[in-house]
């Protein structure tokens, strides 16, 4: 089985990585989000050009980068979706709702002191993982049937 993985979620460690290099070999194509941080947050106003305001400043950014995330989302076979320990990933929990809505097959990533806050999260997915392996070993037995 061939599968096209989205990777949502925080962009500050190498969780991603992590996931591809333990499923290499597998017919598997991976999708995601810009995770350079400043041409995430600047992308906007670097092609349509400067804001005064924060708040257009982020919205040009977020509404463009929407272009990148949704169409990857849709076209997704599964979203794993990492929420972080360091920050409040908003764009993740998003992203989340967003897979859910579009009834793709939803994988989260989380450490278990946030089980509470992401319940509603939880609920809507199909697996919660703790780790990055966890979420390796399962897109493997996805692909291939083995364990």
């Amino acid at each position: 089985m061939q599968l096209s993985v989205y990777l949502a979620g925080e962009i500050h460690t190498d969780w991603r990585e992590n996931i591809i290099a333990a499923c290499e070999g597998l017919a598997i194509e991976w999708y995601g989000p810009v995770t350079d941080h400043a041409a995430s947050d600047d992308c906007g106003v670097e092609i349509f050009g400067a804001e005064d305001s924060k708040f257009w400043h982020d919205r040009k950014g977020a509404s463009l980068n929407a272009v990148r995330t949704r169409t990857a989302i849709a076209r997704s076979d599964v979203v794993v979706v990492c929420f972080g320990e360091k920050y409040k990933q908003w764009n993740a929990a998003f992203d989340a709702g967003y897979a859910a809505a579009l009834g793709k097959p939803l994988i989260v990533l989380q450490l278990p002191e946030h089980d509470h806050a992401l319940k509603e999260i939880d609920a809507a997915a199909n697996a919660v993982a703790r780790t990055p392996s966890e979420v390796a070993r399962a897109l493997k037995y996805v692909v291939a049937g083995k364990l």
